[in-house]
């Protein structure tokens, strides 16, 4: 499949849309806003004029990781916005690494907010959702009303633990990167059906689509020389003065990231008092494990 260019000469593929024709428990037609001259696919449902959830998912999966929320939070009154990072989902892909940065996919999210005239939201996010999630928040404080993270962290500069470093050795050094293996593997309550495996995989027919996959791992700001350090250190300054409501919802039992909601609980005064939950049995992608169950913690939370 040939490259096309942005107006601005980044290389990108589009995943074929007979990709996506068969995603189990995932009804949603997707839309679209250009973004830098790239198509950023996201699922907004739910009714227009309810309470806006902004759902962010992280690597290597896509908005389906949000298939077992979106129902009851649709029932109970709230729109949900779930946009695929570009390079992931139904989004565009640039084929160079280089294209992926920490900063632009801040910047990134902010034009996809401004597009889509999110003037106010509770954030959800998870894994790098949170990585760029709570930039995001921290640069624009006031279009937040309310924060909720899974297992997610905001490094600035120093080692994730011995989990991640697995990941990242891995993720550098497998042949091929396959995400429905990857998502079955990282799920602890229950087996993806094959069906489910297959959605997850559907984003990246080869491994020209997934420079970003493969780049995200290295882009953690886990040294001092990495992207995006000062930017979470100024990050931290604001969300250690967020008094706004501050909600954990973690899985204690993900070897990468289960234990960094301790420090957000610490270190943001909005978290204290709030109802914090942790969930078990339950791996690294907690949207696939306890969907049913983060979903009932939201709305309880939310009302």
């Amino acid at each position: 499949m040939a490259a096309t260019q942005t107006p601005t000469g980044t290389e990108f593929l589009r995943t074929p849309d007979e990709r996506f024709a068969h995603l189990p428990d995932f009804p949603y037609a997707p839309k679209y806003v250009d973004i830098d001259g790239l198509r950023m696919a996201y699922i907004d449902e739910g009714p227009t004029d309810g309470p806006v959830l902004l759902l962010m998912h992280g690597e290597p999966t896509w908005s389906y990781l949000y298939r077992r929320m979106i129902p009851p939070l649709v029932d109970a009154g709230f729109r949900c916005v779930a946009p695929d990072l570009i390079g992931f989902g139904r989004s565009d892909k640039p084929v160079e690494r280089s294209a992926y940065t920490y900063n632009g996919h801040v910047a990134w999210i902010h034009q996809f907010i401004a597009a889509v005239e999110l003037t106010t939201a509770t954030l959800f996010a998870q894994d790098w959702g949170g990585l760029i999630g709570l930039r995001v928040v921290a640069e624009d404080p006031d279009r937040f009303e309310r924060v909720a993270i899974g297992n997610t962290g905001l490094p600035v500069g120093a080692s994730l633990g011995p989990g991640f470093d697995m990941w990242l050795a891995a993720s550098q050094n497998m042949a091929f990167m396959d995400c429905g293996a990857l998502m079955q593997r990282a799920t602890a309550a229950r087996e993806l059906t094959d069906d489910e495996v297959d959605a997850y995989r559907a984003p990246f027919p080869d491994e020209a689509h997934m420079a970003g996959a493969r780049e995200f791992p290295t882009l953690v700001p886990i040294t001092p020389e990495h992207g995006g350090v000062a930017e979470n250190i100024a990050a931290w300054q604001i969300l250690e003065q967020w008094d706004k409501p501050f909600l954990t919802l973690a899985c204690p039992g993900d070897p990468v990231l289960g234990k960094l909601h301790h420090e957000f609980i610490e270190r943001v005064p909005g978290a204290s008092g709030q109802p914090h939950q942790e969930f078990a049995p339950g791996g690294h992608f907690i949207q696939d494990d306890c969907g049913e169950d983060i979903a009932a913690a939201l709305i309880s939370w939310l009302a």
